[in-house]
């Protein structure tokens, strides 16, 4: 009898060491995404089991961000943090890589997309950071993504990736969806000009001429002589719409409007495009799919072409907002 009860007392000590252990195991991972692009894709990938912050929302510019000592204490908390690299968060980085020495920080660009793919630039980048704006490039991160979170819940490794084989389905009929409603504008017009160079990916992969006034990087500075240049661009291809970003002052964009109409060419503003953040949280547009949606649909239909009924494999993701339907 009291062998039977000694061996119950340590089966419950035991029950009541595991128990944190086992809710630890449990508990959603805590997870800090720098920008919306890469927040979005670990919530997707992680659904239950991730509860995901995004350091940068709506309107926010990366490439000029600086942490606060907010951020620090928020990177402090996280128990992983993602981000997208090749210096998109530049003024961020020695902050990350601090941070990359006590707990897992996640470059998820560098380390998911093979170098041949990216586009090289003549500036203090290198590489061009914008690689979500191509579609089939941006969910090559969804596998870096899922592993990293089943590794640090295993317990839901199976849930992840179901999440991540359902998201990478999405994105493959998003990308197809993006690149036939393009190749509907007539080709003449096939031209997209915004206020600096995020495009690049997009104009790659969906068969669109890009002409950005700023360069690569919002902390250079637009002069007169690019404004001209920009406008005769316009004139001469007859250029209907430009396009303004959330992230960027629209001045550049109005001055080359105004330098077009001088020359004769009346051209109009085509639409707000997302370039380096996305919409607001809560709507359509603050998802990494309907950044890409809107985008696409404001380009087609400034620019004088259809955009297309979304595919059936976006039907569950367009059932979620009441202003996108398939």
């Amino acid at each position: 009898m009291a062998i039977r009860l000694m061996t119950a007392g340590l089966s419950m000590v035991t029950a009541l060491v595991a128990a944190p252990a086992m809710a630890q195991q449990s508990a959603p991972v805590q997870a800090v995404a720098t920008t919306g692009m890469v927040g979005d894709v670990v919530a997707e990938v992680g659904g239950e089991c991730a509860e995901v912050t995004t350091l940068m929302g709506p309107g926010v510019d990366p490439h000029l961000y600086q942490a606060s000592a907010r951020d620090v204490s928020t990177f402090q908390q996280a128990e992983m943090i993602f981000y997208s690299g090749y210096s998109l968060e530049g003024q961020l980085g020695d902050v990350l890589e601090r941070f990359s020495e006590i707990k897992p920080t996640v470059a998820v660009a560098p380390s998911s997309i093979d170098t041949g793919s990216l586009i090289t630039v003549q500036d203090v980048y290198g590489i061009d950071p914008h690689l979500w704006m191509d579609v089939a490039l941006w969910s090559q991160i969804v596998p870096t993504v899922a592993e990293s979170l089943s590794e640090a819940r295993p317990d839901c490794q199976s849930r992840i990736q179901d999440n991540a084989s359902r998201y990478t389905e999405q994105l493959e009929a998003l990308h197809q969806w993006v690149k036939e409603s393009i190749a509907s504008i007539p080709e003449q017009q096939r031209i997209l000009v915004t206020a600096h160079d995020a495009f690049n990916y997009f104009g790659r992969a969906y068969g669109i001429e890009v002409a950005g006034i700023q360069g690569i990087s919002t902390e250079t500075e637009t002069g007169v002589a690019d404004i001209r240049e920009m406008a005769q661009v316009v004139v001469d291809r007859d250029v209907p719409a430009v396009f303004v970003e959330s992230t960027i002052n629209p001045r550049t964009v109005q001055a080359v409007i105004e330098a077009a109409r001088e020359k004769g060419q009346e051209v109009s503003v085509g639409g707000q495009l997302y370039s380096d953040a996305m919409g607001e949280a809560g709507t359509a547009d603050g998802t990494y799919i309907g950044m890409l949606y809107r985008n696409t649909q404001h380009i087609v239909e400034a620019l004088g072409g259809e955009t297309l009924a979304l595919p059936e494999a976006l039907d569950e993701w367009a059932a979620r907002w009441d202003n996108v339907s398939s």
